[in-house]
């Protein structure tokens, strides 16, 4: 069995982080900048991580997928901090903690959080109309229109039937151009009562930042988010991310192999909804706070808020029925919420240009887990489900989580 190296108390730019590594034939390096002491872990918890980090290795080899990187956060620590594969198949290069990926769908969650920190800050409500701030934004009903929220948007309850104008999206055109275009379809519910997953509407959102606060989404969200929890790996633009010295390639199956494709623009142009790009490194540090350790950036009451069920929806990731069965799943506010049977986790899912992303957080037992791949293959659909189920098998649950998922 493969053993854990020495596990960290990292300070990184006066943040505290636990790292954990493994020896492996092309080993990650962790290189902290400050070393406060050496911990050890619960015994329970070292088994769960040792027998993930199995799990883990043998789905890489038998999904081929190309590269991938996984952070896990219980309490306040980075508890294990790991990156696997190649940045590019077919060329030297492999996965580090530092490598960014895109994050497709899980830019949602990021996004709550920033418009989360804007709120607490007073720079606008969750129940303000959009049209307080977009006075020309116009829905195809003048009193949906007038109704219309920022909790809406964030919550995919705009009345707009599903995926609106996503294929828009793919096709290049600017978002002030798809938001004109939304007065014209028809709508199929009163806003606030129906789920009806978006990507143009939800990133409306960078409109109000804009307007509300003078900078650009992106700027606030440098500034309020990606500064303050140091991700420096962490971007929100295509060239960003194309630019980058250390970035993960995408890949798709070609002739049962996969191949290595360009990196597309799709989904900059609607960064709210899937234009963040980011490491392992960086979710990890995002997951810290999540879990409500980081109150001088984002409050509990906060969090709380996001993870709050604002209308029924369907989970996506059916295969958490392989961990337990799911009771009822919702939608917050940039987060799914999906019941078991005594128990709650939040959960968001991506996919974008090969990319996949999975997050999930757990409040009540204060663990948390990224999963970034390179590739669409199974190895990102199973790798969180199977993460609680190993959780629960050594902590001998007799009652199963509950999941939150997108």
């Amino acid at each position: 069995m493969r053993r854990f190296l020495i596990i960290f108390t990292i300070a990184v730019l006066a943040i505290g982080f636990v790292f954990y590594t493994r020896p492996d034939p092309k080993p990650t390096v962790v290189k902290p900048e400050v070393v406060e002491q050496e911990i050890v872990l619960d015994p329970t918890l070292n088994k769960i991580l040792l027998a993930y980090e199995e799990y883990i290795i043998e789905s890489q080899k038998q999904t081929g997928t190309p590269g991938a990187a996984i952070a896990i956060v219980k309490d306040s620590s980075i508890i294990y901090l790991n990156a696997f594969g190649v940045k590019e198949k077919g060329r030297r290069g492999t996965v580090d903690v530092h490598t960014s990926f895109r994050l497709a769908s899980v830019s949602k969650s990021v996004t709550a959080s920033l418009v989360g920190i804007l709120v607490e800050d007073g720079v606008f409500a969750w129940d303000d109309p959009v049209v307080k701030f977009l006075p020309d934004f116009k829905l195809k009903s003048e009193e949906q229109t007038k109704a219309l929220t920022l909790r809406h948007l964030l919550s995919h309850t705009t009345g707009l039937p599903y995926h609106a104008y996503t294929n828009l999206i793919e096709e290049g055109d600017s978002l002030t151009t798809m938001m004109n275009l939304l007065g014209d379809v028809d709508l199929i519910g009163g806003v606030g009562s129906v789920y009806s997953y978006q990507n143009v509407a939800f990133s409306i959102i960078a409109e109000v930042v804009k307007a509300a606060t003078g900078n650009t989404f992106e700027d606030e969200m440098k500034a309020r988010v990606f500064g303050p929890l140091h991700m420096t790996d962490a971007s929100i633009d295509y060239l960003s991310f194309v630019n980058g010295a250390n970035i993960a390639q995408p890949h798709l199956m070609r002739n049962r192999k996969w191949k290595a494709i360009p990196i597309s623009q799709h989904y900059y142009n609607t960064s709210p909804a899937g234009g963040v790009n980011a490491s392992i490194t960086d979710m990890g540090k995002w997951l810290v706070a999540m879990l409500g350790n980081k109150n001088e950036i984002i409050s509990k009451t906060t969090i709380d808020t996001l993870f709050t069920p604002e209308v029924r929806a369907t989970a996506k990731n059916r295969n958490f029925n392989k961990w337990n069965r799911i009771r009822k799943s919702y939608y917050g506010l940039g987060w799914r919420v999906i019941n078991f049977k005594s128990d709650t986790i939040a959960y968001h899912g991506g996919y974008v240009n090969g990319f996949r992303s999975e997050v999930a957080i757990h409040p009540q037992e204060r663990i948390a887990i990224c999963v970034l791949a390179n590739s669409p293959s199974r190895f990102a659909d199973h790798a969180i489900p199977t993460f609680f189920k190993i959780y629960d098998k050594y902590n001998n649950e007799e009652v199963p989580l509950a999941v939150v998922a997108d």
